[in-house]
């Protein structure tokens, strides 16, 4: 994107945008007492589950490593302004890419909370705001797989949600994360913010 006067057109974002990358991330993940059954679901249908980690994407792509540690500070500032707040993780939905290609996932609510959350995070990195440019914005989802088909989507979510138990958590950090390149690509925890004061 382009700033300034015609003829005088200056690439003010384009420095730092370059230095966006998809082997980083900004994220919620649940605690790992609540992975057992969102692994299972994970284990025969997502693609995913090798590389990453249960989780709620709040900023990706996201900036490099070694971009972290100054990072983490004014991240830090903006979630001292947000308390921990409950989250429940109850029901199955899909995001349409076109195709007969569907992604399942689970809804974590209240959304508010999260939209509040990723609001705050995205001001501090306004070029990282990738998850928030789809039509209605940003949608906090935790993926558990892919599927072909409308009819098999529709059969699978409803057999999901048969047999689901919601579960809750409090969501008391973010986790900056990181991976390396293949073979060696499996997301890493970086470092943790706390949020609240």
């Amino acid at each position: 994107m382009w700033f300034g006067h015609p003829g005088r057109a200056v690439p003010r974002l384009v420095e730092s945008m370059a230095r966006k990358t998809h082997r980083t991330a900004v994220v919620i993940i649940p605690p790992r007492t609540l992975w057992p059954p969102i692994q299972a679901i994970r284990q025969k249908y997502d693609r995913q589950l090798r590389r990453w980690m249960p989780h709620i994407n709040l900023l990706y792509p996201f900036r490099p490593p070694e971009e972290f540690p100054a990072l983490a500070e004014r991240l830090a500032g903006a979630c001292r302004s947000i308390e921990p707040f409950q989250v429940q993780l109850t029901e199955f939905r899909f995001f349409h890419h076109g195709r007969e290609r569907y992604t399942l996932w689970l809804a974590p609510e209240p959304k508010s909370s999260l939209v509040r959350l990723q609001a705050a995070l995205s001001a501090v990195v306004p070029d990282c705001d990738d998850v928030s440019r789809f039509q209605g914005g940003f949608t906090p989802h935790l993926s558990v797989g892919q599927v072909r088909g409308r009819t098999k989507m529709k059969k699978l979510i409803a057999e999901l949600q048969a047999g689901w138990r919601p579960l809750g958590f409090v969501v008391r950090e973010i986790s900056l994360i990181w991976r390396r390149e293949p073979p060696d690509d499996v997301f890493r925890v970086a470092r943790a913010i706390r949020l609240g004061g």
